[in-house]
């Protein structure tokens, strides 16, 4: 069948349609409401659908997420436990600003005990830092080098953190040394210290 002669027809008598006319108009009329069921309905339940197997496929994740987390629950709180333990073996190493004192009298007696001559022992203005303190030590000290490597010694295996740094070694009269260094010890801060911390931390953002 032509375009012309689909042009000729008429519906209102259709019922006259040679059969296969009429087959073709059943299966344009067919298309036609296919094409508009799938434009007016059955296309915004497609999208519906497609968005509900995406959401069903996030939940899917969240559920295995949250499964996993579940079922390793004692595992991550024993964790948490050890961090906690270990954060607070850490600390008892720093001491408090109390503390501070015994510990500097600590150091030098260190010296003292070895035999070494301290020529300078000079604290410095403590740098603070988000949790901790730290104050450099100007030490300078005169002794046999064994003296002096025990002072080291000792000094790594006191009960709180103190470290050594700047480390120099020159000869001096009757074949002993001298040592330059800078002893930094550190103690944590107290509640109202971190409070102002914090505070000067936001107002530099600002």
């Amino acid at each position: 069948m032509t375009l012309d002669e689909l042009n000729k027809l008429d519906l209102k008598t259709a019922a006259d349609w040679p059969m296969p006319t009429k087959l073709v108009a059943l299966g344009l009329l067919f298309v036609l409401i296919v094409a508009a069921g799938w434009w007016f309905d059955w296309r915004s339940g497609m999208e519906t659908l497609e968005a509900s197997r995406q959401k069903e496929t996030e939940l899917r994740q969240v559920f295995t997420s949250k499964k996993t987390q579940a079922i390793n629950l004692d595992a991550y709180k024993q964790q948490l436990a050890d961090i906690e333990q270990a954060f607070g073996a850490l600390l008892k190493q720093l001491p408090n600003k109390q503390g501070m004192d015994a510990l500097i009298t600590d150091v030098n007696q260190a010296g003292l005990g070895r035999g070494l001559q301290f020529d300078l022992f000079k604290p410095e203005a403590e740098t603070p830092s988000e949790f901790y303190a730290e104050t450099p030590i100007l030490v300078k000290v005169t002794g046999g080098y064994h003296d002096i490597a025990s002072f080291v010694s000792d000094v790594s295996k006191l009960s709180r953190i103190v470290t050594l740094h700047e480390i120099s070694l020159a000869p001096a009269k009757d074949g002993v040394l001298n040592m330059d260094a800078v002893v930094k010890t550190y103690r944590y801060l107290d509640e109202e210290e971190l409070i102002a911390n914090k505070q000067a931390g936001k107002e530099q953002k600002k």
